[in-house]
């Protein structure tokens, strides 16, 4: 999934761009609204963060570009302003969410996945969709989510590129290489150590007992597998 993150204030721009790959979305930036429309046409991002206040074409006047020529594309506009009038105004130009600064990091993300899942449900019937089970853990691809029973389980582009591939490939090792190539892409540069991080942390969000996993299963000296 591709984000575009706008801000002309350098340091929130790169903190954004920062948190948001490293939950595995691939993200562009733009430091104001002429490059922001440039980047929409050339790299067509499916989400679109937007700051208001910036020099030159504001967000107001960016989101109206956009709105002219793709009705669809999810924008979410992050700014300082807190008067209500700024929130209805974005969201009757066609915004999708409205965050306020300062925000969270948290926020930023469950905000983000919300949208989508919205966006998900109304586009639903693409089969690299489909949801899949896992033991008793049920993966929501679309909502970006796992189930199990009435819990639920809140998760990133990666995770799910993760427990998708080891579901593909039932019953064999998925190596720390392919893992990485796969699902943090080639051009990303990282080592095994990353993989295992991640896993560790995804481990405590799936499985019942992270010590004892039954869905992410260690091959040692090889990789990671998942048995039925």
């Amino acid at each position: 999934m591709k984000i575009l993150v706008t801000d002309d204030d350098r340091n929130i721009r790169q903190g954004l761009v920062d948190l948001l790959e490293s939950e595995g979305y691939a993200v562009t930036a733009a430091g104001d609204g002429a490059e922001a429309l440039r980047l929409v046409k050339r790299d067509q991002p499916d989400l679109v963060l937007l700051d208001i206040m910036m020099p030159g074409m504001d967000g107001y006047t960016v989101c109206r570009e956009i709105r002219r020529d793709d009705e669809t594309l999810p924008v979410i506009f992050i700014s300082a302003r807190s008067e209500e009038v700024d929130r209805v105004l974005g969201l009757e130009l066609g915004a999708d969410d409205y965050i306020q600064k300062p925000f969270g990091t948290r926020e930023v993300i469950a905000r983000i996945r919300a949208v989508m899942r919205r966006v998900n449900a109304s586009t639903s019937g693409n089969d690299a969709q489909q949801d899949f089970e896992m033991g008793d853990l049920r993966i929501s691809p679309g909502g970006l989510r796992a189930t199990r029973g009435d819990q639920v389980m809140e998760l990133g582009p990666r995770d799910i590129r993760i427990l998708a591939l080891l579901h593909r490939e039932t019953g064999r090792v998925v190596s720390r290489d392919r893992l990485l190539n796969e699902c943090w892409g080639r051009e990303f540069v990282a080592s095994s150590r990353t993989v295992d991080q991640h896993v560790s942390r995804l481990r405590k969000l799936i499985e019942v007992d992270p010590s004892d996993p039954a869905i992410i299963r260690t091959v040692h000296g090889a990789g990671y597998r998942y048995d039925p």
